[in-house]
Formats: C-alpha cells, structure tokens, sequence
C-alpha cells in the first residue's frame, strides 16, 4: 500500500490548474466550454525570442547549466533591475529558476520551519498559502476588501505581526484584483517593518509591466532602500512577453539567502532550461515594443469587460490597476436559486452555476481568500470576453425571483 507523506495533507492542488483542467475535460467531452481562467497571455511569444532560442540550439547550447542561471542571463536580469528599477545587484544575489513560483517555493522552503509565520494579504495569489504549509509554515491572512482598494494597510499590517513571523508576501500588481501599490503606500509599510526587523519581506512583480492609466510601478526594495537587505524580489518573463511555457523566473535578494536557494534547487530541479535561458536574454535585452502594444489591448478588453459586467443586475467590479484580471463580487447574488433549486450561498456556487448553466469556466474567489468575488482572465479576444458576459447575464437571469418563487410554491 503507498504511503503518502503526511506533508501532501497540508496543501490543496493548485485551484487555477485544476480549473484549467475540467475545462478541458468538458470540451473533449462535447461541450462548448468557454474557459475565462487562464493566467496567461493569449499573444504569441515575440518573434527575436524564438529566433534567440532556435540560435541557441543550433549553436549546441543545449548542456546542463549552472544551477542558478547561466552568468549571462544573471547579467541581463541585473541590467533590468537597474534600469528599470534602481536596483543594484550582483550575481550573487540573483537565480534563476523554473518560473517564478519555483523561486518563491525555493525562498519559504529555505527560511520557514514549523510554526514560523507567514503573513499573506487576500486577496491572494492561489499558492502563496499551500507553499508556507508545505515548508511547515502558517499562513497569517489580513483581509484586504474592496473598501481598502484590495490592499493591505499598514494597522493591519502591525496587528498581524509576531515574534515568530518571517515573511510578509506582496503581489504588485496583485492577482487576483490587479490593485498595485503606489510607492508612498509602500514606504508607509515600511514603517512598520522598520520597527520588526525580523520580517523579511517577499515581492512577485511578475505584473510589473502590465499597469494601466497614470499609475506606475514601484517595488519595496527601490520604495524603501534600507530594507534591500532582507527582501526578495521576485520577477519573470511570463506574463510581460508571453513565455509562460518558457518557464524562466527569477529573483533577487540577499547572497546568503540566494546560496541557500540555489543549494536547493540543485537537488530538485538543478538548473532551468537551458533554450529557455538563451530567450530570456533575448526577451530581456532585445526589442521591447510588444509590451506597450500588449498592454494597450489589454487596457482596451479590461474597459470592455468592467463596462459589461457592471451592467448586470448584482455584479459590481471596480476597474483594475493592473494584471490582466477582473475581479468582480457577487455577492449580491447570494441567496438567490437557480432552476435546479441549489441557492447561491458563496462564489464557488455561483462559478458552479456558471460552468452548468452556460458553460463559462472562471474562478471561484474563495480560491483567494475572498468568498464573495469571482475571477476573469481579460488574456483573451474581446469577441470571447464579450461571449463571456453575455454568458454572465444569462446566468444572472436564471437566478432571478428563483428564491422567493420557490419558497411561494413550496409553501402552497
């Protein structure tokens, strides 16, 4: 009989992933499943990257690599670091892993034992929890509501910390609300880490080039400089160029803290895709023209969705500041039946509901810590997207008077 380390109970498959999955289940299985779920871009991966890796394979660079990235990607993530950034580091202070999740994964598993603290502001990306409790950790969440723009303040952040707290995560812009931090909202937060010096402080910047309007970008380490030497800058090529199948992340810290990651990825994964490796230089250094048109048809689907939904009786989203997700409320909706008689009691109802009535694919807020939202992926063609809604408002009138007309009959 297999026995399965008791550490796997800790944790949850990957909600996102296991969407994507029965998605593409129901397709194979006939139905015209319109999946809204994925973290991806839909634009193709610049040509001079894939030129970059297809040199890279004829000129045999198809070998092992060193552990924590080759010495010329490391250049070139930190020529992005200080040109866009402000940021200085040297080589032994960067590695490369496969994809940003990797890294973070690397960074908890590294620096949380059993009964440390992690701090985690919800929203939340999906994985942040299931990776603390896999290093032994416990996830602390500070609820983040629509009232506080989704973002974490710093009285909360003050009330959340403790002696055994080591790291406070902060996704900028955020997945799953696209609510990015201002610079000053930063340093104010800072504040409070200034008096906890034990707190390090772990930023996923993966949407860094996707903001929108007049907002601009900011990062801890460049907010508040002091406290470079206990964050982890955490960054990619997925989202900004498209790669997500390239699986290249990377990050930034302390030497200590980046040997010791280094140390363990090179008795898990070793080193990241050497191809791979070879395209993120291109993608890094080379033409960065796509991602200002990207963006600026991202920026376009984002309107159209917001104007869209906001337009059905009991959704309400505010438009986001970055990312390319909507993250819409329904709680209005709570209570209401649908005709198979099942009342809507939270969003995993209701993204049910959803996927039965209209075959629309999206994503249950509770995944990220917030029961009355629901997730969209704007990463899709504005006809898809506008199907989308249409399929929402559809299943919004399904719902309608359901839970007092039943009641009425029931009682009669």
């Amino acid at each position: 009989m297999l026995h399965i380390a008791p550490r796997l109970n800790r944790i949850k498959p990957s909600p996102s992933s296991m969407a994507g999955q029965r998605a593409r289940e129901l397709r194979a299985a006939g139905r015209d499943i319109l999946g809204l779920t994925a973290g991806e871009p839909d634009f193709e991966t610049p040509e001079h990257i894939k030129e970059a890796a297809i040199r890279a394979m004829a000129a045999g660079q198809t070998r092992y690599t060193d552990v924590g990235g080759t010495p010329a990607l490391k250049e070139a993530i930190s020529g992005k670091f200080l040109t866009e950034n402000g940021l200085a580091y040297a080589p032994g202070e960067i590695i490369v892993g496969t994809g940003a999740k990797q890294v973070i994964f690397n960074a908890l598993m590294c620096t949380v034992a059993a009964g440390d603290e992690v701090i985690v502001p919800a929203p939340y990306w999906v994985s942040y929890p299931d990776i603390a409790l896999l290093a032994g950790g416990v996830p602390v969440f500070v609820d983040c509501p629509a009232t506080s723009g989704f973002k974490l303040h710093p009285a909360d952040l003050e009330r959340a910390i403790s002696p055994r707290t080591r790291w406070l995560m902060l996704n900028s812009p955020n997945n799953p609300s696209g609510a990015t931090y201002t610079r000053a909202e930063l340093q104010a937060l800072a504040e409070v880490l200034r008096r906890h010096p034990h707190v390090w402080v772990l930023t996923d910047d993966i949407y860094e080039h996707l903001i929108y309007g007049d907002t601009e970008f900011a990062t801890m380490a460049e907010a508040a400089p002091d406290l470079k030497d206990r964050t982890l800058t955490v960054n990619g090529v997925s989202k900004a160029y498209a790669m997500t199948g390239w699986r290249i992340g990377y990050g930034a810290g302390p030497s200590a803290l980046i040997k010791a990651m280094v140390k363990l990825q090179s008795q898990s994964t070793s080193g990241p895709n050497s191809i791979a490796q070879a395209a993120a230089i291109a993608a890094l250094t080379g033409p960065q023209d796509t991602i200002a048109t990207n963006r600026r048809e991202y920026q376009k689907r984002r309107d159209t969705v917001v104007a869209a939904l906001n337009a059905i009786d009991g959704i309400r989203c505010d438009v986001p500041d970055g990312a390319f997700y909507i993250f819409a409320s329904c709680s209005a909706l709570f209570g209401l039946r649908n005709r198979k008689g099942t009342v809507i009691e939270n969003s995993d109802d209701w993204v049910m509901h959803l996927l039965d009535s209209q075959d629309l694919a999206a994503l249950q807020g509770s995944a990220y810590g917030v029961p009355t939202h629901f997730r969209l992926s704007f990463a899709a063609s504005t006809e898809q997207l506008l199907e989308g809604c249409r399929r929402i408002a559809r299943a919004r009138e399904e719902l309608s008077g359901q839970a007092f007309d039943q009641e009425l009959q029931e009682l009669q």
